[in-house]
């Protein structure tokens, strides 16, 4: 079974009884430990119960086979029903997870916990294909998605947002799940020390709190990238995706810097001086980037930037439907707009 869109969601609150095996997966691994847990405790209150959860790795299982089928056969001790977790599989556990979901032992839960699987994955292709099994992909919070976890994190703190404040929190969170929540709790932390009891996070709210940490090698990589410093640019791309960033979500944060420039450029075009042009933007660029956006409108006006944003939109598409190495396609986006930005010249060709 292969789960997407809105209903992950639905079955995460009521997982269909007929599934035996869970697959999560994905490249952001805060989102992945949060369903894993949430999964888990569907049937297992108790995260911590040694009779009721069962920890493998794909080493345990090539060194004893059965031990999947034994595992999810076990009775607990105390009562209940158990889950097996195998953490940090590859396609190497997919024959014998095959061998499972063909003659299910017992009636545990078996979730199957791994990294970023592309679409020939041999475990991704099984689990999705499978009417006892499902596929539950994990991809970093964007758009929507995003401003929903802001919103519901923040609830669940007591608090609301302006929208300008929710745009700029999504525009600087959604790496990975954990680091989102971390954040949003470090900004309610703040927000509980107002003397007045401000229950409203308002922009400067968030720039106080946030401005300076969440998503910081990103908006270094976008400064770098649009105005044409590209050693700068590669560097710093190294560093997040030493740090686990994904590919597309550097993608998507190009984006949405890329896609700033094109607004402000237009009001340009229709008269605007730079300053007035960024003005108009919402919410307004940070304090430490100003000066570099309205640099950059000299390197980037309108015509060109939309060829930038075909660039990296082509990027992303490739990265989730190639098969190539996302971490290259990526690279090879950020060098052809850092080198276009440094020659302002033509626009940058379209691949």
């Amino acid at each position: 079974m292969k789960l997407s869109g809105n209903r992950i969601e639905g079955f995460l609150r009521a997982p269909d009884p007929a599934v035996r095996v869970i697959l999560i997966y994905g490249p952001d691994t805060g989102l992945i430990k949060e369903r894993l847990d949430r999964l888990t405790k569907g049937v297992c209150p108790d995260l911590g119960d040694p009779f009721r959860i069962a920890d493998l790795t794909p080493a345990t299982l090539k060194e004893d086979p059965a031990r999947l089928a034994d595992e999810a056969a076990a009775i607990a001790m105390t009562g209940g029903r158990r889950v097996v977790r195998v953490r940090d599989a590859t396609d190497g556990v997919a024959p014998l997870v095959q061998s499972f979901l063909a003659n299910p032992a017992g009636d545990a839960l078996v979730l199957v916990e791994s990294g970023d699987l592309g679409p020939r994955s041999a475990l991704r292709k099984l689990m999705e294909g499978a009417d006892n099994g499902a596929a539950l992909p994990c991809y970093a919070d964007s758009g929507g998605s995003l401003e929903a976890v802001i919103q519901e994190t923040l609830r669940g703190h007591g608090l609301s947002a302006d929208p300008d404040a929710v745009a700029w929190l999504a525009d600087h969170l959604g790496g990975d799940r954990l680091l989102t929540r971390s954040e949003l709790g470090k900004l309610a932390l703040y927000m509980g020390g107002d003397p007045n009891g401000a229950k409203r996070v308002r922009l400067e709210d968030a720039l106080a709190c946030i401005g300076d940490t969440a998503a910081l090698s990103l908006d270094d990589l976008s400064t770098a990238c649009a105005g044409g410093d590209h050693p700068t640019a590669q560097r710093v791309l190294d560093r997040v995706f030493r740090e686990g960033t994904a590919a597309v979500m550097v993608l998507r944060s190009l984006q949405r810097h890329f896609l700033r420039l094109h607004l402000a450029a237009g009001a340009m075009a229709a008269g605007k001086t730079a300053d007035q042009a960024l003005a108009t933007l919402r919410p307004p660029p940070h304090f430490r980037i100003a000066d570099q956006m309205k640099a950059q409108l000299s390197r980037w006006p309108a015509e060109r930037v939309g060829t930038a944003l075909d660039i990296l939109l082509s990027a992303e598409i490739d990265c989730k439907t190639t098969g190539m190495p996302a971490e290259e396609i990526c690279g090879r986006a950020v060098m052809q707009l850092s080198q276009a930005a440094g020659r302002r010249g033509p626009s940058p060709g379209r691949r």
